[in-house]
């Protein structure tokens, strides 16, 4: 999986990315000190893998992963060349949700970049940029298609959708909202532009420390975010990036600590990571033995087959069952075996729907 952190400046964005990646980018109290985009890879959390690699006594044990790409932040008129432009958002649009990190703090020593705190109108700021940058890309591929539309009906087609989606992103829409015509080639097309504006969104609403332990309950600003992701099916997580980067520098035990200290169960990232598999439909299914225990991430609804695909494309085509056992039964089992003595490893064939926190050993043969 892969996330776009974006948001206008000293919003908290690259202080976010350091705390989740401990990667380090520069993050100061002026905008654009993100000047190349920084990716960080970020393992995510998962009791269960632990617990069942102790079993194993596994050689190693591999979380799933979590690509960050954090951006320079943007600023009103960006995609007509204010501050740095929306050069960096190219470094985005592979991303399959993106991180809107909005200020919901005040404080006097971090200048905001329009003066005031005020979390809708940021939020129109940093969408209407994305509109412009999808607008460019449908212009780009409009000149491409115009010259060969008259001589070739599919083209002409094309041409017909590129219009339609251009004319409702100009009228401050986002790509999202518009309703793509029910025709593969439609549903093709428009996938393949690869909008900015056409994916999910997690808004990350960023605030100061005392507003953390009731999630932001009596902040006026993330009331405002919390009502804008409403109604746009949106995500929400509430996080106080400074005190992020602090838990990022703590071993596991003294990270409990600080969490209860702070009235706390989870930290931004465990939050962030649930915000990004609830929004995109995701799962983790486990394989384990001595040699290794693995999360595997697949879509909900994902077959026995297609999930085997995951770990080799040899598995998928060849696949013959699953043997498959919930991991918290395998856990109080003991062992494998012992579940198989109690009836509780299904075999399963190509049309199980593959649960989250299945233990799964695939049987194939190519």
């Amino acid at each position: 999986m892969k996330l776009g952190i974006v948001g206008l400046p000293n919003v908290g964005k690259s202080t976010l990315f350091n705390s989740l990646t401990k990667a380090g980018a520069e993050s100061a109290n002026y905008p654009f000190c993100t000047i190349d985009p920084n990716v960080g890879i970020v393992a995510v959390p998962d009791e269960r893998l632990k617990q069942l690699g102790d079993m194993y006594h596994s050689k190693k044990v591999t979380p799933a992963v979590i690509e960050f790409v954090d951006i320079a932040g943007l600023v009103k008129g960006a995609s007509k060349g204010e501050g740095l432009g929306n050069q960096f958002l190219a470094n985005i649009r592979e991303v399959d949700a993106i991180v809107h990190v909005v200020r919901c703090f005040e404080d006097t020593n971090v200048v905001h970049v329009d003066g005031s705190v005020d979390p809708a109108r940021d939020i129109e700021t940093i969408n209407l940029e994305l509109i412009f940058s999808d607008v460019e890309i449908l212009e780009r591929r409009i000149a491409k298609v115009a010259k060969q539309a008259r001589m070739d009906k599919t083209l002409a087609k094309e041409l017909e959708l590129l219009e339609a989606v251009k004319a409702h992103l100009e009228n401050g829409n986002l790509a999202k909202t518009f309703e793509v015509p029910e025709d593969e080639d439609a549903e093709e097309w428009f996938k393949s532009y690869n909008l900015l504006t056409a994916k999910p969104v997690i808004y990350a609403a960023n605030v100061a420390e005392e507003d953390l332990a009731d999630d932001g309950a009596n902040n006026a600003h993330v009331a405002a975010v919390r009502t804008r992701a409403k109604e746009e099916n949106s995500e929400v997580f509430v996080i106080c990036a400074q005190i992020e980067q602090e838990i990022a520098e703590l071993d596991d035990d003294e990270k409990s600590m600080f969490l209860e200290d702070l009235g706390l169960k989870e930290s931004g990232l465990e939050k962030l990571i649930k915000a990004s598999y609830s929004l995109l439909g995701l799962i983790s299914y486990l394989t384990a033995g001595e040699d290794e225990t693995r999360a595997w991430t697949i879509k909900k609804g994902t077959k026995a087959p297609q999930a085997a695909g995951k770990i080799h494309s040899d598995f998928e085509r060849g696949f013959i069952r699953a043997e498959v056992v919930n991991y918290q039964d395998l856990l109080d089992c003991g062992s494998l075996s012992a579940a198989k003595e109690k009836g509780i490893v299904g075999l399963e064939g190509k049309e199980y729907v593959v649960k989250d926190g299945d233990v799964i050993l695939f049987r194939f043969n190519v």
